[in-house]
């Protein structure tokens, strides 16, 4: 029987009169879902807490969402005409809109980058230096921002114009080695650079937080000039400190050559003195030897004259009654 009723059942049609409420009903409500988004478009916006915004009524602006109401911002507004009287909210989230007749634009509210083609500049000693440099900025006026550039490229034309030309102009000022190696003068320019240019951009309703040089170098053109100028500038100095061991070593040997023969003269006066007082002992002796035995002192003499005379089978010929043969022959 079970069997009977599952195959009635898997041969029953499908009637979609017996659905048809249901159908309706999930369709009304996706319809009333739409109609809803649709008004809710018309007459609200949603600024996030990383937007800010921009709400403009044909052609004039009637309401500016912004992260911060500020008292700069409160008088830049009132000192430009064509935005005074404009309504200044800093409250994220749903704001309402009139349909049709106002529109709105959207503008980040974070930190923007700014980032260069590495480009040269030119120092007061006439060298060429390459600079690769970035900005961050913000925009902290979006009706200004607006209506004075519209959106971000053409603010990074405008900061691009005006930050190169304020470099150009204080690296100008100075020397290629300042730029290179003192960094207490790039932090005091880069300063200065930046206060100006925030006075040049204060009517487009930005403002520059920090720029900072990336990297500093020397034109690729250059590369062989300044190897060959340190090449020189090291060989000059390879010179001069060859030139100064030389004068030094010539200082040394000098003072050498001078204690070597003080040296030299005090040993040969000390020398003469012991040989003078050898040969007086000596003489003290031989006198005493002569008048103790002067037959004797003769005999050793003479055997001291053969000893230096008589060498290697010597030949000599004298007279046999010669003194100096007087021990060689027995004359008597």
């Amino acid at each position: 029987m079970n069997r009977n009723l599952n195959y009635e059942y898997m041969n029953k049609k499908f009637s979609f009169s017996e659905y048809k409420g249901i159908y309706k009903l999930i369709g009304g409500i996706i319809l009333i879902a739409i109609l809803f988004s649709i008004i809710l478009n018309m007459f609200f916006f949603q600024v996030d807490e990383r937007e800010q915004a921009v709400v403009k009524q044909f052609n004039e602006y009637v309401k500016i969402v912004v992260n911060e109401k500020t008292d700069n911002l409160v008088k830049t507004i009132e000192d430009n005409p064509q935005l005074k009287g404009i309504k200044i909210s800093d409250k994220k989230g749903l704001h309402f809109k009139i349909p049709f007749m106002q529109t709105v634009e959207k503008f980040t509210s974070m930190l923007l980058t700014y980032d260069t083609d590495s480009r040269e500049v030119v120092t007061k000693d006439k060298k060429k230096l390459v600079l690769d440099n970035f900005a961050v900025w913000r925009i902290n006026n979006p009706a200004l921002f607006y209506s004075s550039l519209e959106n971000e490229r053409a603010a990074h034309t405008r900061l691009d114009d005006i930050i190169y030309s304020k470099l150009n102009e204080e690296i100008g000022k100075v020397e290629s080695h300042v730029v290179i190696s003192d960094k207490d003068f790039i932090e005091g320019m880069l300063q200065k650079i930046k206060e100006g240019s925030n006075k040049q951009i204060l009517d487009f309703g930005m403002e520059v937080v920090d720029i900072r040089i990336k990297r500093t170098d020397f034109p690729v053109d250059n590369y062989n000039n300044i190897y060959n100028r340190m090449n020189t500038e090291r060989q000059r100095a390879a010179k001069t400190y060859r030139s100064e061991g030389q004068e030094e070593a010539q200082k040394i040997r000098s003072e050498a050559d001078k204690e070597a023969t003080i040296l030299e003269a005090k040993a040969y006066e000390e020398a003469e003195k012991v040989k003078g007082e050898g040969d007086a002992e000596a003489l003290r002796i031989y006198a005493e030897a002569y008048n103790k035995d002067p037959e004797f002192y003769a005999f050793w003499r003479s055997l001291q004259a053969y000893k230096k005379t008589l060498k290697n089978n010597t030949k000599i010929i004298i007279d046999s009654d010669s003194e100096f043969a007087k021990y060689l022959f027995d004359v008597r």
